[in-house]
């Protein structure tokens, strides 16, 4: 069999190493992953009730329209129901949207350090990827403006920059969305944004009143604490959404994780809860951190990417050893690591850990 040329190099992604392979390998009884950014506080007690209550209807095959899930989240969003597209996650929509838009030899801008999944999806389209570097960790607008041409059909911003955690503030985005060309589509990603307490981050679901080119992705696997049900969002000009939908497969979201979504949006004091322990956590192992001599990037989501000053991966494994879990192997970063912010417990743990081994 002959695959296709542009996929044969296509490096596979490579998800955080699960904790039960980890305690196997190395003989742990105790192990703690701090590598996925998955909500350490899990998620909604309505959560469990409601897949409780859908266990009755497993042999029914999903909404594949997600028409009640759409309904409650167009009335918290302010939004039209046709602006809203649900997938497997947050990741397939971005699968889905390249699918949707790219043809062979259209080029697409993106940061040279984030979210692998947008260069990948572009390649296996066959589009040319321009990575635009980074400046202090946070996205080059002006610069990736630049690279803008006419076969540039989509730029990818993630906001807050996975790894790297820092942010892209709303004047800055309405300046860069004022010159975009209207036939370039922006795909903001905001997989954290509920974590983010800064003022100055963009209100995107107003921006896209004004920018029908602007399409804000969001997910239930951060902060709600669905990562294994597997359901992200897209909002976006129904135009837009129509043309992504065209593409998506028929039941691409279980009937489970619709339930959970809609028990999960139904209770945002978990969610609020949720973004105050994080934000005391972060300003925990930043003044650890400060403690230790180690410099990291500003982290608006739940994650800090830190300069732990030696090969990252080496790092990697000497945490590992000692039953720590994080993510490491970033090549613009080769030796800052990425750790999720966790329970306090289990942020004292990783500190121990490291102080430890620097």
């Amino acid at each position: 069999m002959k695959p296709k040329s542009n996929i044969v190099n296509l490096p596979v992604y490579k998800p955080g190493k699960p904790i039960e392979e980890v305690k196997r390998e190395l003989g742990l009884s105790e192990v703690i992953k701090l590598a996925s950014n998955e909500n350490p506080f899990g998620s909604s007690s309505k959560v469990k009730a409601a897949i409780e209550a859908e266990i009755a209807n497993i042999s029914i095959y999903p909404d594949g329209s997600a028409t009640e899930l759409t309904a409650d989240l167009a009335a918290r969003l302010g939004v039209q129901p046709n602006q809203i597209i649900f997938g497997c996650g947050s990741d397939e929509l971005i699968a889905l949207t390249a699918r949707a838009f790219f043809v062979q030899g259209d080029e697409t801008i993106m940061a040279d350090q984030t979210f692998s999944v947008y260069k990948s999806n572009s390649d296996i389209e066959g589009a040319v990827s321009i990575e635009v570097p980074l400046k202090d960790g946070t996205h080059d607008l002006d610069a990736m403006l630049s690279k803008v041409s006419p076969k540039t059909k989509i730029v990818w911003i993630c906001n807050p920059n996975n790894p790297t955690g820092t942010i892209v503030s709303e004047s800055e985005l309405t300046a860069f969305l004022d010159q975009v060309p209207n036939d370039v589509l922006v795909v903001l990603d905001e997989a954290y944004w509920e974590y983010v307490t800064d003022a100055s981050f963009p209100n995107s679901i107003e921006l896209l009143k004004k920018y029908n080119n602007l399409l804000v992705l969001r997910t239930f696997s951060k902060i709600y604490g669905l990562a294994s049900l597997r359901i992200g969002y897209g909002i976006g000009h129904p135009e837009v959404v129509k043309l992504i939908n065209q593409v998506r497969e028929p039941f691409n979201t279980s009937r489970f994780a619709q339930a959970a979504a809609r028990a999960a949006l139904s209770d945002q004091d978990f969610v609020a809860s949720c973004r105050e322990m994080n934000r005391e956590g972060i300003q925990f192992l930043q003044g650890e951190f400060d403690r230790l001599g180690l410099t990291y990037f500003p982290a608006h989501g739940n994650f800090i990417f830190v300069d732990v000053k030696e090969p990252a991966m080496d790092m990697f494994q000497s945490l590992l050893k000692k039953g720590v879990i994080i993510r490491a192997g970033f090549h613009v970063y080769p030796t800052y690591i990425r750790v999720t912010v966790g329970s306090r417990q289990q942020n004292e743990t990783f500190i121990k850990a490291l102080e430890e081994l620097i």
